[in-house]
């Protein structure tokens, strides 16, 4: 539909303008009256032809700098808005009175003294729109600012989460979610879903597991709440990992992941990270040397004689003379905790 809405318009555009051409221009150099004729309708249907060949390059000009404006508009806070809705109310003001005087000034030198006022008036006018726009976001109205501009206070505190595919197939977000700890919205980027969407389609079927599982989480997340799909999408950028820190970036939220290397990238580039590796170190039981737990011991340790079990919470326990009681429930003695980046680790020794 937009397509040929563009169309119509250029086609009756070139249209006017071949007939404009032939009436102004080529009339003048034509003798023969069958010319004449022929120029007549010929002209402005070439002029509609190109109209509506350059249509197609016309509409996706528009739709990207539609997009670009879009994406401007989401990065600015309700004062920042309204500020610059005021500023390029008043920069038109500016220029509709500059155009007042620019035009009766240059009147006197006849049409093109006309001219050259309008072409001044067109540049005025950007320059006193641009400069009141910019003056107007800079501005923020302070005292909407304060107000919060009629928006809700549990909306205003509400910083955005970008979510990372990472976090979506490690699946631990749905408890969080649950919980009430992570407040939304919650936005998961369209270039996200698009690699978890091939993920999801791989011929591995370990990871087609992984991308079905993560578009499971996607559903249930939506269902509990609110879920964003982010549009916004970089085309100078094409690591997915570079177009998260952006984004996170531009919308000021915060980076929600558990890959390390883009943990550290986002910190570097001034981003907050929520790291649910972290998080689930952070809530574990504390447990001190000295204190006694019962361990499955189940399969021996990279050294001589040890022995490994694990918590139910997963972290793992190194008992120390504990290859001989692998498949037995053993009292233990913590002797050290190990704290590492991949989680931590408890080393016992056998009570008996």
């Amino acid at each position: 539909m937009l397509r040929l809405i563009f169309a119509i318009i250029l086609a009756a555009t070139g249209f006017l303008l071949g007939r404009e051409a032939y009436l102004h221009l080529l009339s003048q150099h034509v003798a023969g009256q069958y010319w004449q004729f022929t120029l007549l309708f010929v002209t402005p249907v070439i002029g509609a032809a190109l109209g509506v060949l350059i249509a197609p390059s016309v509409q996706q000009l528009f739709e990207h700098e539609l997009t670009e404006a879009e994406s401007s508009i989401e990065r600015m806070s309700p004062p920042e808005i309204v500020g610059g809705a005021i500023g390029l109310i008043v920069g038109l003001l500016i220029a509709f009175l500059v155009r007042l005087v620019l035009l009766e000034w240059f009147a006197v030198a006849g049409a093109a003294g006309t001219y050259i006022g309008l072409a001044l008036y067109l540049i005025v006018s950007v320059f006193c729109v641009y400069l009141g726009v910019r003056v107007g976001v800079k501005q923020r109205l302070g005292w909407l600012a304060r107000t919060g501009g009629g928006v809700p206070a549990n909306v205003q505190r509400a910083i955005p989460k970008i979510v990372d595919t990472s976090v979506i197939i490690d699946g631990r977000i749905v408890d969080i979610a649950k919980t009430g700890f992570v407040d939304g919205p919650m936005v998961v980027p369209r270039f996200v879903l698009r690699e978890l969407q091939m993920i999801a389609d791989s011929l591995d079927s370990l990871k087609r597991t992984r991308g079905r599982r993560g578009l499971e989480v996607l559903s249930t997340l939506q269902e509990s709440m609110t879920l964003e799909i982010a549009e916004s999408d970089y085309a100078d950028i094409h690591e997915v990992d570079a177009k998260l820190v952006r984004l996170a970036r531009d919308r000021k939220g915060k980076l929600l992941t558990n890959d390390y290397n883009l943990n550290r990238v986002a910190q570097l580039e001034g981003v907050t990270v929520l790291n649910i590796n972290e998080l689930a170190n952070a809530v574990k039981p504390v447990v001190l040397p000295g204190e006694e737990l019962n361990v499955n011991i189940i399969r021996d340790g990279k050294e001589m004689n040890q022995g490994v079990g694990y918590l139910d919470d997963g972290t793992m326990i190194v008992v120390e003379n504990g290859k001989r009681l692998i498949g037995e429930h053993v009292d233990v003695q913590v002797t050290s905790v190990l704290q590492t980046v991949a989680g931590r680790m408890i080393f016992a020794r056998p009570k008996r």
